[in-house]
């Protein structure tokens, strides 16, 4: 199960840096801009990555929900803070979002292991 998380993690990587071998101004500024978004501000950066969280999986980005529920990780959040804050972009987004919410359990089933 870890292999999703090092297969997504793998090619993240590898097309990031394709993409900024580039160079392009915009692309560079976007991630830069995604980057410092992200930091430790008057929002602590937990709180940042749970609103990161609920809104990718809202807006049905599996890719995002990946980067999200792995930094909520890193940073320790536990299984009941993120599935309740899941559970609210649910309540929001209505059941279009239940498979994406499927596949947001799989990878943190996968992050656990």
């Amino acid at each position: 199960m870890a292999n999703i998380v090092e297969e997504f993690n793998a090619y993240r990587s590898k097309m990031n840096e394709k993409m900024l071998e580039d160079n392009n101004k915009i692309i560079k500024r976007i991630f830069n801009l995604d980057t410092n978004a992200y930091m430790e501000g008057v929002l602590p950066k937990r709180t940042k990555e749970l609103l990161g969280l609920g809104n990718s999986l809202v807006l049905r980005c599996d890719d995002c929900v990946r980067y999200h529920l792995e930094e909520c990780h890193k940073l320790g959040l536990t299984k009941e803070e993120v599935v309740e804050a899941m559970s609210i972009s649910l309540l929001i987004g209505g059941t279009i979002v239940v498979p994406h919410l499927r596949r947001a359990f799989e990878y943190w089933e996968a992050l656990e292991s």
